[in-house]
C-alpha cells in the first residue's frame, strides 16, 4: 500500500476529514496554530498506529505497557509502527546523561574493556551506575548535594515559630514531635542561639532510636538528622522523585565531587588508559573533540567498535549537536536539543517502513544549522520510512515531498484540509500558508528606536560564556542570537533574569495540568463572569462555579468520569447525570441574556467578546486575542495546550504591566508565519507602553524586527560563549563573521 489512508477524522477539532498520506515520503503537515494539525498527526495516526501494535501483544505485556484508547476516526488503513520524536525531555534522572542515552558510552566502556591499559576486565567496571564501577563518595553522580543550612532554617525563629522550612517539620508534625521525644532541644530557643552540638543534632544526626513513655507504655521511635533524610532522598539509585528534586534545588547546593572530579567513577576505572586519556577525560570532551580523538585508535580489536562509536557521534555533529559532551546530564538538555538527540539515535536504526513523527525538529535550531536537519531527515525516508513532519519553518517546508495544509483558520474555524501538493502548487494557492510563502519579504524597519538606558551584565563567564560584558539597552525590543549553543539562555535565563528577579519571564512550561484550570481561570476572567451571572440571576457568585455548590455532584464538576479497564486504556465517560455540562440542572436554567454558564464556557474567546458587555471582560478577552489565543474555548482544558499557546497564554495574563522588564524564550514555537505577524505586533506594543522586551528567538522575521541584536557565537558550546557582534538589524548584517549577520543580510 502506498499510502497511509484516513477516514472520517473526527478528533478534537477535524470536521470528518479523509486524505491519502503518501508513504516513504517527506510529508510536512502546516497551517495557523489551532488549525488541527496535532488533531490529525498525534491525536489521530500516531495513538491509532501505537494501540493496534499493543493490541498485538498478549494480555501480560499490555498490562504492563502504556495504553492508548482508539481516537475518534472511522477507518485508518496503511499504517506501521510508528516513532514520535517529540520535544519531550529524555528524563530527570540525574544518572542518565548524553552518553548513556545515546549508547556512544556503552562502546565506549567496551573499548577501554578491550583496549585500555592496565586492563582491568569487564566494560561493567568503567559503569558509574554499577558499584564495581562507581565513585564511592558520590555514587556516580559526579557531584554531591550539600544541604546549607541557611537555606533550610530560619535562624531567628524557634522550632515552636517554624524555623525549618520543610512542610514535614512544622512545629506539630511528627518529625518535630520526634525531636520533642528526645529533650535534646530547646522548642522556644532562637536557632541561632544554638550550640553546634545541638544544631548538628536537629541536621546530621545519624538514625537513632529514641522512647517514650507518655502514654503508660514504652513507645520507641527513630530520628534521623533533617539535612541527611533530605541526602538520602535525593541520592537513591533509581529515578529522584519530582518533590525531593525540587526540595533539594530550593534548600542545597550542588558541588563537583572532590573524589571523582565529577568523572563519576572509581579510581581504578579512572587509571586505565588509552592514547594517554582516561574514559574520564574522553566524557568531558565536547562531541566534535571526542570523534577526532576516537579516530586516533587503532587495532584490530578496537577497529569494529570504534567504527560503530564514530558512526554514533557522526549523526550527533550532523544534526547540530556536536558542542554537547557525553557527560552531560540529560536533564540539563533543552527540549530542541532532546529532540535532536533522539534523531540522531534514530539513523542507527535498521529497521524499515516505520513511521517518524517530528515535532517542529526546527525549534532551537539557528537557520545555519537547518540545511543539517534536512539532510538528517531526508536519510531517514531513504532508508525507506515515511517522514510526517508538523512543522512552520518556511525552509522546510519548502524542502518537504508532500504538504498538507490544514485550515482555514484555527479551532472551530480550522480542522479542515484547505491544501495537498507540492511547494510549486502551495505558492500558486490561496491560503494563508501559500500567500505568506509567496509574498515579498516584509520591508526591514525604516527607524530603529533609541535606547533610553543599559543594564550591564558584567564578566559573565557560567558555563561557556567567555567572562564577557554585555549593555542591554533599556526601553526597546532586543533579540538574543546565536548557533544553538552558543550561550544566549545562559546569559539571559541563568545570568540576566536573576539579577533581575523583578523581570517577567514568559517561557513555554505548562501552565497547568489539571482538567479544571482554563483560559477563563488562568486569566482571572472567569471571577468577572461568575459576577455578570450572579447580578442578572439575583444569586451568589459561587453558584457559578464548577469547583464549589453548582458543581454536579456525580462527577464533581468535572463532566466526565474516568473508568479503569484493567489492561486496557481508561475511558473517560460524560457523566450521565450533568451530560458533561458540568453544573447540577438548577444552576443550568439560570441565564444571562439567554445563555447559561455552561454555553459560556463552549464559547471561543472571540464569541465571548462579543457576547459580554462589560468593559473588564472585554479588555481581557481581547488580550487572548491580541496573543492569537482567540480561537480557544473559554472552558478548554489548561492541560491540552501546546508548548507555543502555553507561552502566549501566560504573556496575555502579563500584557497589562507597565515599566517591566519582559524575557521571552523562542516565542515562535508554534507560530505559523501568519501568528509571528500578530506576535510582532504584540512585542511592539510591549515597547510603545515602556517596556523593556528581551527576546531569545532564532525567526528571522522577529530577529529583522528588532530595535537591537545581541549575536553570540561563533560555535556552540567551548567554541562559542563569546559576543560576535550588537547593534541595529541593519548593522549586524554588515559583520561578515556573525552566522545571524549572513542570513539578515539577504533579507534586510
Amino acid at each position: 500500500m502506498n499510502f497511509i489512508k484516513i477516514k472520517g477524522a473526527r478528533e478534537h477539532n477535524l470536521k470528518n476529514i479523509s486524505l491519502n498520506i503518501p508513504r516513504n515520503k517527506f510529508v510536512v503537515f502546516t497551517g495557523v496554530s489551532g488549525s488541527g494539525k496535532s488533531s490529525l498527526v498525534y491525536s489521530t495516526i500516531f495513538t491509532e498506529a501505537q494501540r493496534q501494535y499493543l493490541d498485538s501483544l498478549g494480555t501480560f505485556a499490555r498490562r504492563r505497557l502504556a495504553k492508548f484508547s482508539r481516537p475518534d476516526v472511522e477507518e485508518i488503513s496503511g499504517i506501521s509502527p510508528v516513532i514520535m520524536i517529540d520535544q519531550k525531555r529524555l528524563g530527570r534522572n540525574p544518572r542518565s546523561t548524553v552518553g548513556t542515552a545515546t549508547e556512544v558510552y556503552t562502546y565506549l566502556r567496551l573499548l577501554f574493556s578491550r583496549c585500555g591499559k592496565p586492563c582491568i576486565g569487564d566494560s561493567t567496571l568503567f559503569s558509574f551506575n554499577r558499584p564495581s564501577g562507581m565513585c564511592k563518595k558520590c555514587k556516580g553522580l559526579g557531584t554531591v548535594q550539600e544541604v546549607d543550612p541557611h537555606l533550610l532554617l530560619d535562624f531567628d525563629k524557634s522550632l515552636n515559630e517554624g524555623a525549618v522550612r520543610l512542610s514535614f517539620c512544622k512545629p506539630d508534625s511528627r518529625t518535630m514531635n520526634i525531636i520533642k521525644v528526645s529533650e535534646r532541644l530547646d522548642f522556644d530557643k532562637k536557632l541561632r542561639d544554638y550550640t553546634k552540638e545541638e544544631l548538628d543534632f536537629l541536621l546530621y544526626s545519624p538514625r537513632i532510636v529514641l522512647s517514650s513513655k507518655e502514654q503508660g507504655f514504652i513507645q520507641t521511635f527513630s530520628h534521623e538528622g533533617i539535612a541527611i533524610r533530605l541526602k538520602r532522598y535525593a541520592s537513591g539509585t533509581r529515578e529522584v522523585s519530582k518533590w525531593s528534586e525540587e526540595l533539594m534545588k530550593k534548600f542545597a547546593k550542588s558541588a563537583e565531587c572532590t573524589e571523582c572530579k565529577g568523572s563519576r567513577l572509581n579510581k581504578r576505572a579512572r587509571s586505565v588508559k588509552i592514547n594517554g586519556k582516561s574514559i574520564a577525560d574522553l566524557v568531558t570532551l565536547e562531541l566534535t573533540d571526542l570523534r577526532e580523538f576516537i579516530k586516533t585508535v587503532k587495532g584490530p580489536l578496537a577497529e569494529p567498535i570504534v567504527a560503530q562509536i564514530d558512526e554514533l557521534l557522526a549523526h550527533l555533529v550532523d544534526i547540530g549537536v556536536g558542542y554537547l559532551s557525553l557527560n552531560q546530564p540529560v536533564r540539563t538538555l533543552s527540549g530542541g536539543e532532546s529532540q535532536r538527540v533522539k534523531m540522531a539515535k534514530q539513523l542507527g536504526c535498521d529497521l524499515i517502513n516505520l513511521i517518524y513523527i517530528l515535532d517542529e525538529p526546527s525549534i532551537g535550531l539557528h537557520q545555519r544549522d537547518i540545511g543539517h536537519l534536512l539532510i538528517i531527515i531526508k536519510k531517514l525516508r531513504d532508508k525507506g520510512n515515511s517522514v510526517l513532519v508538523v512543522e512552520h519553518d518556511p525552509a522546510i517546508i519548502e524542502a518537504a515531498d508532500h504538504i498538507i495544509d490544514l485550515g482555514p483558520g484555527a479551532g472551530k474555524n480550522g480542522g479542515e484540509i484547505v491544501f495537498e501538493g507540492s511547494i510549486k502548487e502551495l505558492k500558486k494557492s490561496k491560503t494563508i500558508t501559500g500567500k505568506y510563502l509567496s509574498k515579498d519579504p516584509t520591508p526591514r524597519k525604516k527607524e530603529y528606536r533609541k535606547a533610553s538606558g543599559h543594564i550591564e551584565i558584567k564578566n559573565a563567564k557560567l558555563h561557556n560564556l567567555k567572562n564577557i560584558t554585555v549593555n542591554l539597552p533599556i526601553g526597546v525590543f532586543t533579540c538574543v542570537t546565536g548557533v544553538a549553543g552558543s550561550g544566549k539562555s545562559t546569559l539571559i535565563n541563568d545570568i540576566f533574569a536573576k539579577q533581575h528577579p523583578e523581570a517577567i519571564v514568559v517561557d513555554q512550561s505548562a501552565v497547568g495540568k489539571s482538567v479544571r484550570s482554563n483560559p477563563m481561570t488562568y486569566t482571572k476572567i472567569f471571577g468577572l463572569v461568575r459576577r455578570e451571572f450572579a447580578k442578572a440571576t439575583g444569586e451568589s457568585e459561587s453558584l457559578f462555579s464548577f469547583n464549589s455548590k453548582g458543581a454536579c455532584q456525580k462527577c464533581k464538576g468535572v463532566g466526565f468520569q474516568e473508568i479503569e479497564m484493567n489492561f486496557m486504556a481508561s475511558v473517560k465517560v460524560t457523566c450521565d447525570v450533568c451530560e458533561g455540562k458540568r453544573y447540577t440542572q438548577g444552576v443550568l436554567k439560570l441565564k444571562y441574556k439567554d445563555r447559561n454558564i455552561h454555553d459560556v464556557l463552549e464559547m471561543t474567546a472571540k464569541t465571548a467578546m462579543n457576547f459580554f458587555e462589560s468593559k473588564e471582560i472585554k479588555r481581557r478577552l481581547k488580550v487572548l486575542e491580541d496573543v492569537g489565543l482567540d480561537y480557544l474555548e473559554l472552558g478548554q482544558s489548561l492541560d491540552s495546550l501546546s508548548g507555543g499557546e502555553a507561552q502566549r497564554i501566560k504573556l496575555a495574563r502579563e500584557l497589562h504591566k507597565k515599566g517591566n522588564i519582559y524575557i521571552l524564550d523562542e516565542p515562535t514555537t508554534g507560530l505559523h508565519m501568519a501568528d509571528i505577524e500578530k506576535l510582532l505586533k504584540l512585542l511592539n506594543k510591549l515597547v510603545e507602553n515602556g517596556n523593556t522586551v528581551v527576546v531569545i528567538e532564532h525567526n528571522l522575521d522577529v530577529i529583522k524586527n528588532a530595535d537591537w541584536i545581541i549575536d553570540l557565537g561563533p560555535e556552540g558550546g567551548a567554541k562559542g560563549g563569546e559576543v560576535i557582534a550588537s547593534g541595529t538589524p541593519l548593522e549586524v548584517s554588515k559583520i561578515k563573521k556573525s552566522y545571524t549577520g549572513q542570513y539578515l543580510r539577504k533579507i534586510v
